[in-house]
């Protein structure tokens, strides 16, 4: 039961992963100047061929195609299978943190919850590696689901211990080391080293980690992976801007398998 339980959440967070990535594809025709049209169905960008279903079976449609469309053979890029992959990985790492045999209805309550703040922030993810952006409605959306989330466990904790300062004095610790941090360097450069969104998607992931020692970590870990991975294209392009909200959400769930969250 719990090896299908993990099948299950893989097979699903592929096709979350696959439906984000078309749905920030979408948002972006919509509000952008663009004269190409986005309809119901899933299309090549570039030929304007409308996927079967057999094209859009997540990961494997991929990498039977090679990347490329079926039609005109134009490379289709590494968006969708990262996207697929990475949401499949997200959902799978998510499963450790809850036990079915024993889970109760505040436990699966946080799951969900949990759940539905990843698909958000994997949607800003795609979005902002995509096009440099962050969509001020998902990331208040996230900042939504990260304080439902908080409120879900800071329950659990108060139904296990009396309350203590701890339970408010850290998750503002930990938006401050997030969220503050990045305001902070935002107020700075104006503008020139983060975006105005990341300091809003530093804030949902302060919540959701709830724990300062968590969110110093997550705060390392995203600014580790974005100089290792965006340092050799640097080099080649000096005026590189880096896009902070792909390692952001990284480090939220790297943080959240050392911790299980």
């Amino acid at each position: 039961m719990i090896i299908l339980f993990f099948i299950l959440l893989f097979i699903l967070g592929a096709c979350f992963g696959s439906f984000l990535c078309c749905q920030a594809r979408r948002l972006h025709l919509r509000t952008s100047k663009s004269p190409k049209k986005y309809g119901n169905r899933s299309v090549c960008l570039h030929c304007g061929y409308q996927l079967k279903w057999y094209d859009n079976i997540p990961i494997v449609s991929w990498l039977i195609l090679k990347g490329k469309c079926r039609k005109c053979h134009h490379k289709i890029g590494l968006a969708e299978l990262l996207s697929e992959v990475g949401m499949a990985l997200a959902f799978v790492i998510l499963g450790f943190t809850i036990d079915i045999t024993t889970a109760g209805a505040l436990d699966w309550a946080i799951f969900g919850a949990t759940i539905l703040l990843t698909l958000v922030l994997g949607f800003l993810a795609i979005y902002d590696g995509l096009y440099g952006e962050l969509p001020t409605l998902c990331l208040v959306l996230a900042i939504i689901c990260a304080a439902v989330v908080l409120a879900l466990k800071e329950w659990q904790l108060l139904l296990a211990a009396p309350f203590s300062p701890g339970l408010i004095i850290r998750p503002l610790l930990s938006v401050l080391i997030l969220g503050g941090v990045y305001l902070l360097l935002y107020l700075i450069s104006k503008g020139k080293w983060v975006g105005d969104g990341d300091w809003l998607l530093g804030t949902a992931i302060g919540l959701a980690v709830f724990e300062p020692m968590r969110a110093l970590v997550a705060l390392f870990l995203a600014n580790l992976i974005a100089c290792i991975v965006m340092a050799p294209l640097a080099k080649k392009n000096h005026h590189l801007r880096i896009h902070l909200g792909p390692f952001l959400v990284i480090g939220f769930i790297i943080c959240g398998i050392i911790n299980l969250w």
